[in-house]
């Protein structure tokens, strides 16, 4: 890996609402409906962070229907990998991460199984 490449990944982590997004994504993949609805923010946000993501190598997506899917990337580099343990391990007790978390759950919850976009 060049440095280049290393200062990429590093870069995509340089805004709060990536951070989010992405500490989300370790709960399993989401649909940006579910974190629209999670960070109460606009699509277009939401659907401009998560691109960052996935162009740098953090996140992974599929089209279902109308609605697009992310995840973790399955390829993560072990930079990624350690970089990601590392800040869910910092952010643990943040109270932003459980508001996330919590609203997350409650989102799931609610939905009860029915599908949670649209």
């Amino acid at each position: 890996m060049v440095m280049k490449e290393i200062a990429e990944e590093l870069k995509a982590l340089s805004e709060e609402v990536r951070l989010r997004l992405l500490l989300l994504l370790t709960a399993g993949e989401l649909c940006v409906c579910d974190l629209i609805a999670v960070l109460g923010l606009p699509q277009s946000t939401i659907s401009r962070h998560l691109a960052y993501l996935k162009n740098s190598g953090w996140v992974d997506c599929r089209r279902q229907g109308v609605w697009m899917h992310y995840r973790l990337a399955e390829t993560m580099t072990p930079l990624q990998t350690a970089i990601l343990a590392a800040l869910r391990g910092e952010t643990a007790t943040h109270d932003q991460v459980r508001r996330d978390s919590a609203n997350l759950a409650l989102r799931r919850q609610n939905e009860n199984g029915k599908g949670l976009c649209g």
